[in-house]
């Protein structure tokens, strides 16, 4: 799927569920929003929270209708959400996330269909014993098939395999290479593509700008490409830091252009800015069982000062300068969240933080950033 056919499709997208009337409604909010403004250059997209989609913050669901036109399930589409037992299937949150979707015309992505976190235990352990690559394979593909048939009229994008490769070991050792060595990846798109032969399909990860990952992830795109095995589009998945070295603009650049070298959409897929100082040295742990470093690893409980406000109002700038510059390559561009309450980077690494990496703050109100992406985008 080209890029004019993937915009097409995801603008016809809504008509699937929503009536006339809603369709108007969703188009009248519309048009003062960041999409609005963007739709020229390429798709704005946010994560849903389970929270959200669960109606336990409603809120939030006119902010996402006026201000983006493509969504993203943060966690209700993972394997433990959907498929948490062999013949158990959830689909409520899913059901709710396309109808959303549908009424308000919006692009829709499902994340993720594999990936080595939040997927059941029995899924790789049977009786005790690892389970075996045919049952694995048989789970797998049952799993895929049955997630991307039911939605295959409404979601046009999936995050197909999530995460596979290291930074620096090449493969990742998941429970899925254990047992199924490189196949899974292959194996999972085929299905995949099978299962909708329209839908656009991406490989996700993060920090593909590190150069010895991104060769590897390459070659593997490649490797099965020479296969006949389709994939469309990268997903670099953006978790930048506020300082403007961790990732450069020019080191994302030349990801971008790498990566469409290879014939591959660049999407980016769950972008946000930490604010708060570096704290994966105390992974997992909670903020209130470090009493000596809280002050350090949380300076900004009380709220974020102006002057940081301003710095990450210029991190977002430049990178939507970025962005705008290679739109030929970038169908999309997605927030993996929409106010900082909801924001992952809470609690990862160290849980109990206070961050502000999304536009919107803890009241739903727009930030420094959200402004001047605003200006941006009506000037570019």
């Amino acid at each position: 799927m080209d890029r004019r056919e993937f915009i097409y499709r995801s603008a016809l997208t809504g008509a699937l569920l929503s009536g006339t009337a809603s369709g108007l409604r969703a188009e009248a909010i519309k048009k003062t929003g960041l999409a609005e403004v963007y739709k020229d250059s390429f798709k704005l997209g946010t994560a849903m929270s389970t929270k959200t989609l669960s109606g336990k913050n409603p809120s939030m669901l006119p902010l996402i209708a006026k201000e983006f036109n493509a969504i993203t399930a943060e966690n209700a589409m993972k394997w433990s959400a959907i498929h948490p037992g062999y013949d158990h299937w959830i689909w409520d949150l899913c059901d709710q996330f396309v109808k959303f979707g549908s009424e308000n015309s919006m692009l829709m992505i499902g994340h993720t269909l594999v990936w080595h976190k939040q997927t059941p235990s029995s899924v790789f352990m049977n009786k005790g014993k690892l389970t075996s690559r045919k049952k694995l394979l048989k789970l797998l593909g049952n799993h895929i098939s049955t997630v991307v048939d039911r939605y295959k009229n409404y979601v046009a994008v999936w995050d197909v395999v999530n995460e596979a490769f290291d930074e620096e070991i090449g493969w990742r050792k998941s429970s899925w290479y254990n047992v199924l060595g490189p196949d899974y990846l292959s194996q999972s798109f085929e299905i995949a593509s099978e299962a909708d032969p329209t839908a656009h399909l991406i490989y996700n990860d993060f920090k593909l700008e590190n150069k010895k990952k991104q060769r590897f992830a390459i070659q593997q795109i490649r490797t099965l490409k020479k296969k006949g095995v389709r994939v469309d589009g990268i997903g670099l998945q953006c978790h930048v830091e506020l300082n403007p070295n961790k990732p450069t603009i020019e080191q994302l650049e030349e990801t971008i252009i790498n990566f469409h070298k290879e014939g591959l959409q660049v999407h980016i897929t769950e972008l946000d800015v930490d604010v708060l100082p570096n704290a994966w040295g105390y992974r997992d742990q909670h903020i209130n069982d470090l009493p000596e470093r809280a002050g350090k690893l949380n300076p900004y409980k009380d709220g974020l000062p102006e002057r940081v406000s301003t710095l990450l109002a210029s991190r977002y700038e430049e990178l939507f300068r970025l962005f705008i510059k290679h739109q030929d390559k970038i169908p999309r561009v997605s927030l993996w969240g929409t106010s900082d309450d909801e924001t992952w980077r809470n609690y990862r690494p160290v849980v109990g933080r206070t961050n502000y990496p999304l536009l919107f703050d803890s009241r739903q109100q727009p930030k420094k950033a959200y402004f001047a992406l605003h200006k941006l985008g009506t000037d570019s």
